[in-house]
């Protein structure tokens, strides 16, 4: 039972058991249209750039934001280098308060449910900008992220296959292998530039932290949709300057997206339309057969907002969380001092 002043606390065992009991795919749908809901709203949010503690081998980042009533923030790393040491490139955890009172009311781990909503909201704005029909997805880059955007893009998308590269190929032995009976037709593929065959979805999740190109200007043909995902701090890029330059580029937050996405490449004034824009029908999408469109995706606090109130909804009658003693609750507020003193 949740209480006032105790903090129901979603566990990393207690994450796995609530998306495995509400089922993968419906809690994808679920996060694309509550993150759609959000972004249907978007002035109505505190908006900032993730405050970044940059260092040579990673980034450590704060994303918050507050529709008024709720304030959220998100605490996530990403540190490339970890995986060589057995360890995630990215962990996170997230909490939500009460802006009437300032109290804590969901603290709640974060690695598993940002690959969740980083996938549904790829899907999302696919939805939104992919050529109608799309049925084949390359996806490029087969390591933590890489399952979560498949099935994403099959339960929201609707895709059917799914043409997977990696320059390791271990990787791509174990996206295939984990995405084994689920729907999806999984080809393996030797080169990126197989990977695309046929593809009218083209997703790069890559993990390295450096200016690179995943995929160059000949690779990319007309009409096909393009979601940047890996590329989401200062330094790190997936696509070759001159994709950008004939792709229209939709984003999440321009301020953020300039500074951290492939946008980095392009001058501080090259025009983008606002993911929200689209989605409200104030700026159009997808305009024509043969356009390029790019989602250039870094991730912004408004999407961690929406997971992490879905999370707190989805919470009653579960017990899939631990109440956490988190407040002091003197019985008179001025006496905190006292109520130290009588805890002996």
């Amino acid at each position: 039972m949740m209480t006032l002043n105790l903090v129901p606390f979603v566990s990393v065992h207690n994450m796995m058991k609530l998306v495995l009991h509400l089922g993968i795919e419906r809690v994808m749908v679920d996060l694309a249209a509550e993150i759609e809901a959000d972004f249907r709203r978007w002035p109505l949010f505190d908006k900032t750039p993730r405050v970044a503690s940059h260092s040579d081998v990673g980034v450590i980042e704060l994303m918050p934001t507050s529709d008024g009533e709720t304030y959220g923030f998100k605490y996530v790393n990403g540190h490339p280098s970890n995986m060589k040491q057995g360890l995630q490139t990215v962990t996170a955890f997230g909490l939500l308060a009460d802006v009437a009172t300032g109290y804590p009311v969901l603290l709640s781990e974060m690695t598993i449910l940002t690959a969740l909503r980083t996938a549904a909201t790829s899907a999302m704005a696919s939805n939104w900008l992919a050529p109608k029909g799309a049925s084949t997805m390359a996806l490029i880059g087969n390591g933590a992220q890489s399952e979560f955007q498949a099935l994403a893009f099959k339960a929201i998308c609707g895709l059917t296959e799914v043409r997977l590269y990696d320059i390791d190929p271990a990787a791509t032995a174990k996206c295939a292998r984990n995405l084994a009976g689920r729907g999806l037709t999984v080809v393996s593929c030797k080169t990126a530039e197989d990977a695309m065959l046929g593809a009218q979805i083209i997703t790069t999740v890559t993990a390295d932290k450096q200016y690179a190109t995943i995929l160059t200007d000949n690779m990319v043909g007309a009409g096909v949709h393009l979601n940047a995902v890996g590329g989401d701090c200062p330094g790190k890029t997936e696509l070759h300057r001159d994709i950008l330059l004939r792709a229209t580029i939709f984003v999440e937050y321009p301020e953020q997206t300039r500074v951290e996405g492939e946008l980095q490449q392009l001058p501080p004034d090259h025009p983008v339309t606002e993911l929200w824009q689209v989605i409200t029908g104030a700026m159009p999408g997808r305009v024509s057969a043969d356009q390029v469109t790019l989602f250039d995706s870094v991730g912004f606090a408004i999407e961690d907002f929406s997971a992490l109130r879905y999370v707190r909804g989805k919470l009653a009658g579960t017990g899939l969380y631990d109440n956490l003693d988190m407040i002091a609750d003197p019985d008179d507020p001025r006496d905190l001092f006292g109520m130290v003193l009588r805890a002996k």
